[in-house]
């Protein structure tokens, strides 16, 4: 038996277009979002921008890696393997994220509010969700599209969003 940790789905694009899923995405959001950068920081900076980049990342704390592992299909869902590395950092209580499926033609295709904690501190651990009614193959990249809640410590959403760091192992790239 396979364990899948805590999702609400929050709808599919063709639902949310139909208006059903508006509430539930409000809802969803009350929590207040922030917007992730796509684009990944070049390694082309001159060497005092690298010394700022480290003094940055200390102040905001050790990372937090999110790495996409693998996918395979399971039913009509695509099973997804998500590492969460924390091997640096605090313990969390609560490290809830908002997850969006693309398509191959970079479609926006599926929703998921995903709870990745309880994370033990200065673990290394795997965590396992559907994408329901989403064939593998189908995904072209995952987008980290906020943190809706992280709780422990003197954790805040907006720090965790800060130190959260993503790769991914699959064909489909995990951005931020």
């Amino acid at each position: 038996m396979v364990e899948v940790c805590g999702v609400i789905e929050i709808g599919t694009m063709a639902a949310m277009r139909n208006g059903w899923a508006g509430a539930a995405i409000a809802l969803a959001l009350l929590a207040g979002q922030a917007h992730a950068q796509d684009a990944k920081p070049q390694d082309n900076k001159p060497q005092d921008a690298k010394t700022q980049d480290a003094k940055t990342q200390d102040a905001r704390g050790p990372a937090l890696k999110l790495e996409l592992n693998r996918l395979e299909p399971t039913g009509d869902a695509c099973r997804t393997y998500l590492l969460v590395d924390n091997s640096r950092g605090p313990a969390l209580k609560s490290l809830k994220v908002d997850l969006f499926a693309f398509d191959t033609d970079g479609v926006a295709q599926k929703r998921l509010a995903v709870e990745l904690g309880p994370v033990q501190e200065r673990k290394t651990m795997v965590r396992l969700f559907d994408f329901a009614g989403l064939a593998c193959p189908k995904i072209g990249r995952i987008l980290l599209n906020d943190v809706m809640a992280c709780e422990g410590g003197d954790a805040s959403r907006e720090g965790c969003l800060e130190r959260i760091e993503t790769e991914s192992k699959t064909a489909a790239p995990f951005v931020r």
